[in-house]
């Protein structure tokens, strides 16, 4: 048992492997910058979307609670017509 050489480092390959990692790398850099650039313009529309969405609401649609108000005053002005309908052929 003597001792055993190593095997000597070829530093042409290991630079051969090293620019295949920086390659893969940069490639999956490009890929999740891609993907990012989609989502950030996916959120945007959707911002874009929703900023047109309320503003159509609030242009044709009526809040819940002034719709209770005039439902309340065509109420009161249904019952004065019937009052005085009631009055008049009371007599």
């Amino acid at each position: 048992m003597g001792l055993q050489r190593l095997p000597s480092l070829n530093w042409a390959h290991i630079m051969e492997w090293q620019n295949v990692i920086d390659g893969v790398m940069a490639l999956i850099g490009a890929v999740f910058g891609w993907l990012f650039k989609i989502i950030w313009d996916a959120i945007k529309e959707l911002q874009r979307d929703m900023k047109d969405t309320n503003q159509t609401i609030h242009e044709h649609y009526v809040r819940k609670e002034d719709y209770r108000i005039d439902i309340a005053e065509i109420r009161g002005m249904f019952n004065r017509i019937m009052d005085k309908l009631d009055s008049k052929v009371d007599k």
